[in-house]
């Protein structure tokens, strides 16, 4: 922690939400998870508040040390951190919600706010498997897909509407979409590759469900034409989208999170054989997993508190202009 002062960090999840104390060395001195309050903006931010101060008051007693000094948020959805707005998070039912300036209100304290992916993608990039590049892709796969991209060391974020990489349109050769995916797009890559994306695909092909794309994975290795066809597909398509970001940008990295990453050869070998297929002479990026599992958005928040911290000291630090 660069800043030497403790911060609250929050992982806003559409099912759980994590909140975790951070010392000013870093050290994570407990974290607590509850169930996310949806379709209330007003809900959610009496949780979050009241999450914030229970765990500083759970700390404070003969530990000056671990006064939270600011709090950093990561919630899922389009999210404009320059204003610290959720322009739209349709799992959490919000619409352009001034969280930052409204959670800092019941709290007292600075926040710092901005988009999950982007978060966990900068934990990735500072600490874990893309450090030490200066062009990278953080491709998150879960339920959806969310990515960060760094060009030239800086994140990217197009005022909240950048890095939506679940949403990129990626045609399949000889393939139809799935469905239209919940954005209206007609092949987005979520419907195609995401974990959530090829089990509904194997249970509307075989009319059987699927707990997870881990259960497809699972079924094409013990020889289940179906699911090898669908993982095949979303291979084909997660491969599109590497070889479109590596044209367009030229990452030294790729790195894929979330739960998918921990399949292991079995999703980077063919997907490195796919993608040499479809590149010519670009830079060949490095296929890698993500370092941090699903604890990634609580450093990432912390980090983003930091750095508030940081940007509020400095101005005092230089004293007034002369």
């Amino acid at each position: 922690m660069r800043a030497g002062r403790p911060v609250v960090a929050v992982d806003v999840g559409g099912t759980l939400t994590k909140t975790a104390l951070v010392d000013g060395r870093g050290e994570v001195l407990e974290v607590r998870s509850e169930p996310t309050v949806l379709r209330s903006a007003t809900g959610l931010l009496d949780q979050l508040a009241l999450a914030v101060a229970d765990l500083a008051a759970a700390h404070a007693e003969g530990h000056p040390d671990a006064v939270p000094a600011a709090v950093g948020v990561h919630v899922p959805g389009l999210v404009d951190d320059a204003r610290g707005t959720v322009l739209l998070a349709e799992n959490l039912g919000l619409r352009d919600v001034p969280l930052r300036d409204q959670l800092a209100a019941r709290t007292g304290l600075p926040v710092s706010l901005g988009n999950d992916a982007r978060g966990a993608g900068t934990a990735e990039f500072r600490m874990g498997a893309a450090r030490g590049a200066r062009t990278a892709v953080v491709i998150s796969i879960g339920t959806g897909i969310g990515g960060a991209v760094f060009v030239d060391g800086r994140l990217h974020d197009g005022d909240g509407f950048g890095c939506e990489l679940g949403h990129m349109p990626v045609l399949v050769p000889g393939r139809r979409a799935p469905v239209v995916c919940a954005c209206g797009g007609p092949s987005c890559l979520e419907q195609w590759a995401s974990a959530g994306g090829i089990a509904r695909s194997y249970a509307r092909v075989t009319g059987r469900p699927a707990h997870g794309a881990r259960e497809v994975f699972d079924a094409a290795r013990a020889g289940d034409d179906d699911a090898a066809r669908v993982v095949g597909d979303g291979l084909d398509a997660l491969a599109l989208a590497v070889a479109q970001l590596a044209t367009v940008l030229a990452p030294e990295v790729v790195v894929i999170a979330g739960g998918l990453s921990r399949a292991g050869a079995e999703l980077f070998d063919p997907l490195h054989e796919r993608l040499e297929q479809l590149l010519t002479f670009h830079r060949r990026p490095r296929l890698v997993p993500a370092r941090f599992g699903d604890g990634a958005g609580v450093i990432a928040s912390a980090l983003r508190a930091d750095e508030l911290l940081e940007q509020l000291v400095l101005p005092l630090q230089q004293g007034p202009s002369s």
